[in-house]
This record gives structure tokens, C-alpha cells and sequence, in this order.
């Protein structure tokens, strides 16, 4: 399995399961199967509600000798109302407790956007607090806590866009480990790519096979489909493999991480099938001329006309 490695020789498996709409009652039998199969890679977070299922399914897993927690990798993320520096340590325990677990391998903030404490879905702009007020690197103070009181052995963080990176670098102690952000052949994000690799910041890619199964508020009219792209088909015939088997492909042939979420026990199994599929420099090429810079989660949630936050902000 292929690994990303990082300063102190810590190895991460670069193919993981993504939990983001796993619904509870379902996830449970998807981290089984999961780990089961040979997975060893689980991403988490507090803010999809159902990381307490999860931890039923590690514990077990762990309990039942089918996997030792050392072989484990488990990223979970703090969601934007607790990013006060004296809310993400309690936060960060509150995981911890709910996934049966005394460290994490990766903890990220995920949202370079900060929502007041008692507001955990933003619907205002009077929900927000701005960065002027609460800046991400007073979070990240806290981030660098967690790492040396030993309740996670690395941090990092999620939608930053090279700005929001830029900004921790230059007030931060410790570098981000990593970011983790939408990437897929439509939206590549090769440019925020090379600053990370510049930078030493790993990068995982979420909704690699296109997210179909978001929430329709976050999908635009007439998007294009993903697993429906003729020449991701066509490669796929050629390798007989399927279209997801292909994207996954790709983004592990990029030097990335990738977790694709799957609930489907069959499915959970192919995608890690992926892992042994080649591709050639011209199939890499034929996938890069795909990049559309078209971004299928946009941020535009976040929002809201004379708020703290523009689509901009957010991501340059």
C-alpha cells in the first residue's frame, strides 16, 4: 500500500475510507468491513455526526484482534465553532472519547471560517465571527497544544487555500502537515499542489469520484458527472476496472491521499482494488487534460452579502 511519509518517519496509507455522509447505522458495517479488507486508513469528523458509531467499530475491531491500533490511521477535524483557543484541547477530547481512542494520527481544522460557539450550522451572517477577530493562527496555537500534550501525533488542515497556508506558515511554530481539499480530474488544484509539496504539506483529496451523493444545496444545475466522463471510461475498459477504480487510480499515481466514501460492502472492496491499477504516462496525461477548474463544493455557505467571509477570502 502506498504511504505518505512524513517528518518523523510516521507513515500514512494514502488510501483511506472517507466517513463525510456515511449515515449512522450504516457506518458502523462500513468501518468493519473496511478494516476487514485490509484498510487502514479512516477519515473522520466531529461535525459529520457519526463519529461515536465509529468508535464502536474501531474498539471492535481493535478488541477483536482483527487490526492493533499502531497499524491504524485515523484523522478526524475541529469544526469552525470551536476554533477559541480554549475550545479546541475539550473539542479535540470530545473525538477522542466518541471514536474509544487515547490519540489521534491527524488532527485538522476543517474550515479556514470561524461560526460562533453555540452555532454549529451557519444560516446568517450573524453566525460568523471574522478572522479579524479570531484569527486561524490563535487556533492553531491551540492545534500545537494538542500535538504536545500527545492527543495527536500530527496536525494540519482542511479547505485552506494557499493564503490561508501562507498566513499559518508565517505565524505558526510548526508547519501544517497537511491539507486536505476537493481534488478530482475536474479540479485538479495543481497549483496548490506545488506550494504544499514546496512547502513539506501533505495533500489528501476528498470527493474524488465527483460526491454525487452531497446534499442537492450543494450541487449546481447541470453539473458535469464525473463517473460519466468518456475518457474515464475508456481508460477504464482498457484496464478493465471501473470509472471510480480509475479516479482513485489517479490521484494515488499523483503522490496524494485519497478517501472515497462508501457505504456498500462490495464497493468498499473494489475501490481498495484500485490500489494495484497502473497508469501509463499517456493515461495520467489524457486525465490531466480533463482539469475544467470547475470546484463541486464552492464554500458559497459560508457566504452571506456584508458578512465576514467572500468566496475569495476563503480560498485564495
Amino acid at each position: 500500500m502506498r504511504t505518505l511519509k512524513f517528518n518523523n518517519n510516521d507513515e500514512m496509507p494514502a488510501f483511506g475510507l472517507g466517513t463525510w455522509k456515511s449515515e449512522p447505522g450504516e457506518v458502523y458495517n462500513a468501518v468493519k468491513t473496511a478494516i476487514k479488507e485490509g484498510y487502514r486508513h479512516i477519515d473522520c469528523a466531529a461535525i459529520y455526526g457519526n463519529e461515536k458509531e465509529i468508535g464502536e467499530a474501531l474498539s471492535e475491531c481493535i478488541s477483536e484482534g482483527i487490526v492493533a491500533r499502531k497499524d491504524l490511521w485515523i484523522t478526524s477535524k475541529l469544526w469552525c465553532n470551536a476554533h477559541a483557543k480554549e475550545d479546541v484541547i475539550p473539542t479535540l477530547k470530545q473525538t477522542l472519547h466518541d471514536l474509544q481512542l487515547d490519540y489521534l494520527d491527524l488532527y485538522l481544522i476543517h474550515w479556514p471560517v470561524a461560526l460562533k460557539k453555540e452555532i454549529l450550522f451557519v444560516g446568517a451572517k450573524e453566525d460568523l465571527i471574522s478572522l479579524d477577530d479570531l484569527p486561524n493562527a490563535v487556533t492553531w496555537e491551540a492545534m500545537e497544544d494538542a500535538l504536545e500534550l500527545g492527543l495527536t501525533k500530527h496536525i494540519g488542515v482542511s479547505n485552506f487555500g494557499k493564503k490561508a497556508l501562507q498566513d499559518l506558515i508565517s505565524n505558526s511554530k510548526i508547519i501544517p502537515e497537511m491539507n486536505q481539499v476537493e481534488s478530482h480530474p475536474y479540479f485538479q488544484q495543481e497549483d496548490l499542489l506545488s506550494f504544499c509539496r514546496d512547502n513539506n504539506i501533505h495533500f489528501t483529496a476528498y470527493a474524488p469520484l465527483g460526491s454525487s451523493d452531497r446534499a442537492e444545496k450543494f450541487k449546481a444545475e447541470n453539473e458535469p458527472k464525473l463517473l460519466e466522463d468518456v475518457v474515464i471510461a475508456g481508460i477504464a475498459k482498457s484496464k478493465n476496472a471501473t470509472p471510480g477504480q480509475i479516479l482513485i487510480s489517479w490521484a494515488l499515481h499523483r503522490g496524494t491521499s485519497v478517501i472515497p466514501k462508501s457505504v456498500n460492502p462490495g464497493r468498499i472492496v473494489q475501490n481498495l482494488e484500485a490500489e494495484a491499477i497502473h497508469l501509463s504516462d499517456s493515461d495520467m496525461k489524457r486525465i490531466t487534460d480533463l482539469d475544467r477548474n470547475y470546484r463541486l463544493l464552492t464554500g458559497a455557505h459560508w457566504v452571506f452579502e456584508g458578512g465576514a467571509y467572500t468566496l475569495e477570502s476563503i480560498w485564495a
